[in-house]
C-alpha cells in the first residue's frame, strides 16, 4: 500500500476519484425524505426530500423549537481560514470527524485541502469508509478480532484506501497482530501519554519499547509517533501552556529516538500527529520544524494536525481558548446556535425556555444567551439575562429585567463545545446568514452519531 503524497492543492489522482465518490454519497443524502424521524423538521416538510423542501425557500421561522442551527458563512470561513493558517505553517490537517460526524463537511474539509479524516472508535470508521473517504486515521487503538478483519477486507477490496491507527502498549501490538489475517498489514503510530492522563505510553522509553515490538511484529509497520497535548492541559496561564510545551518536546524526542524503527516502505512519508483545537499554536512552534516531506534532514516526515472544532468554534470554552487569543492562530467565528421558546414564567425574573440537556452541549458551559426574537419577527439583544441551569428538556433564563422575554418569545443561544452539539441533532439546518432576521435556511445537514 503506498501512501500517496501528502494532500495539496488538488490533489492527486486518486484524492480526486475519492472526493467525487464522497460528493455523491453526500449528494444522495439530498433524497432522503423528511418526517418525524428528524426532531429539527418541521410538519410542513413531511414527505418532502431534503432537496424538495430546501427548493421551497424554507426559513428559520418555519421551525420549531428547540433546534440547533450552523452558518453557511461561519463553516465556510472557518474551514477556509484553518487550512490557510495550517499551509502556511507547513501542517498537514486531518479533521477530527468525530466532532460533527456529517460527511458533507467532511467533503468541505477535504476540498479546502485536509489531509484526510480523523475518527475515534469503531463505528465512525466505518461511517467515513461508508462514504468513501480515503485516508483515515484512527486516533486509538483497533484491536477487536472483527474489526481487524474487516479493516483488511477494506484494504483489500480499495487498493487506495489508506489506514492508520495507534497504539500505546506491547498487549496492543499483540492484539493486532493476532487478529490481523496473514498477508495484511497496518500502520501504526505509538501513542505517548503522561501519568495520571488518558491513553498512550507513560514515559518515552516505554514507548519505545512499544515501537520495537511494532518493528518486531509481521503485520504491523511502525510510521510515527502520536499524542493529544490537549489531555494535558485545559487553560491558558503560563504554568498550563508550559505543560503543554514540555509534552510536545517530549513528543519530540520521542519522533526522534523511534527514527530507525520506522518502516516507510508502504507509508513513504513519516507522521507526527498532534493536535486539538486549543493549542495547535503551541504544535507549529514546537513541532513544526519537524515537518520535512522530502526527507532532507532524516525520515520524511508530516506533521498532522487532527483539530476539529474549529470547523464550528464556539461562543464558550473555544471562543475563550483559541491561539488567535494569544498567538497568530487564524481567527474562528462560532457557526452554532441553539434556538429555544419561552415557555413559561412562573416568577418574577425567571422564564424557562423549551430546550435543555437533550438538546443542548453543557459539559463545557451553559448555553449563552444572545437575541430575543418576539413573535412579529422583532430582534432585540438580550442583556444581563444568564441560563443558570438545564433539566433535561428546559433552560433556566435568569432574566436582567423582568420585561426581558415574554413567552412565546424565541431566544437565540451561543453554544460552547460543538463535539456535544452535533451528537443531539441528526440533522441540523444550516442558514445563510445566523445575524439576520429570520434567516434563510439553505442546507440541512446529516450527522452520523
Amino acid at each position: 500500500m503506498n501512501s500517496p503524497a501528502p494532500r495539496g492543492e488538488g490533489g492527486d489522482r486518486a484524492d480526486r476519484a475519492a472526493d467525487r465518490a464522497l460528493a455523491e454519497a453526500v449528494a444522495g443524502l439530498s433524497n432522503e425524505v423528511l418526517d418525524w424521524r428528524f426532531k429539527a423538521v418541521p410538519a410542513i416538510a413531511d414527505g418532502y426530500t431534503v432537496a424538495e423542501f430546501l427548493q421551497t425557500g424554507p426559513r428559520l421561522s418555519d421551525f420549531g423549537t428547540p433546534l440547533l442551527t450552523l452558518d453557511a458563512r461561519a463553516l465556510s470561513a472557518n474551514i477556509v481560514a484553518m487550512a490557510n493558517w495550517c499551509r502556511r505553517h507547513g501542517l498537514s490537517l486531518a479533521p477530527h470527524g468525530k466532532t460533527t460526524m456529517a460527511p458533507a463537511l467532511y467533503l468541505d474539509q477535504l476540498r479546502a485541502g485536509a489531509w484526510g479524516i480523523t475518527v475515534a472508535n469503531e463505528p465512525q470508521l466505518r461511517v467515513a469508509r461508508a462514504f468513501g473517504v480515503r485516508r483515515i486515521h484512527l486516533a486509538n487503538s483497533l484491536v477487536r478480532p472483527a474489526a481487524l478483519r474487516w479493516l483488511a477486507q477494506q484494504q483489500a477490496q480499495d487498493r487506495d484506501f489508506r489506514f492508520s491507527s495507534w497504539v500505546d502498549s506491547v498487549g496492543a501490538v499483540e492484539q493486532m497482530t493476532a487478529g490481523l489475517p496473514a498477508g495484511s498489514s497496518v500502520d501504526v503510530c505509538v501513542e505517548l501519554g503522561v501519568p495520571g492522563g488518558r491513553t498512550g505510553a507513560r514515559g518515552i522509553q516505554v514507548a519505545l519499547e512499544v515501537a520495537e515490538a511494532v518493528r518486531r511484529s509481521p503485520r504491523l509497520a511502525l510510521v510515527g509517533v502520536c499524542g493529544y497535548e490537549g489531555a494535558v492541559a485545559h487553560g491558558t496561564d503560563a504554568e498550563q501552556l508550559a505543560t503543554v510545551d514540555r509534552y510536545l518536546d517530549d513528543l519530540a524526542a520521542l519522533h526522534t529516538a523511534a527514527w530507525p524503527m520506522y518502516d516507510l516502505s508502504t507509508a513513504g512519508t513519516a507522521m507526527l500527529t498532534v493536535g486539538g483545537s486549543a493549542y495547535f499554536d503551541r504544535v507549529a512552534t514546537r513541532l513544526g520544524g519537524f515537518a520535512d516531506p522530502f526527507g532532507v534532514r532524516g525520515p520524511a516526515t508530516e506533521v498532522v494536525l487532527r483539530s476539529g472544532a474549529y470547523v464550528a468554534h464556539d461562543d464558550g470554552y473555544y471562543r475563550s481558548i483559541t491561539p488567535a487569543n494569544r498567538t497568530d492562530g487564524p481567527v474562528l467565528t462560532s457557526a452554532m446556535h441553539g434556538w429555544a421558546r419561552v415557555v413559561s414564567q412562573p416568577e418574577p425574573g425567571l422564564a424557562l425556555l423549551d430546550a435543555g440537556r437533550r438538546d443542548l452541549p453543557f459539559d463545557q458551559g451553559l448555553p449563552e444567551p444572545q437575541q430575543r426574537i418576539r413573535p412579529d419577527g422583532t430582534v432585540t439583544p438580550l442583556v444581563g439575562a444568564v441560563i443558570s441551569r438545564l433539566n433535561d428538556q428546559h433552560a433556566f433564563l435568569e432574566l436582567g429585567a423582568p420585561d426581558d422575554v415574554e413567552v412565546g418569545d424565541v431566544v437565540r443561544l451561543g453554544l460552547s463545545h460543538p463535539c456535544t452539539a452535533f451528537d443531539k441533532w441528526t440533522l441540523i439546518p444550516t442558514l445563510e446568514d445566523a445575524d439576520v432576521r429570520d434567516p434563510r435556511v439553505v442546507g440541512l445537514i446529516r450527522t452520523f452519531f
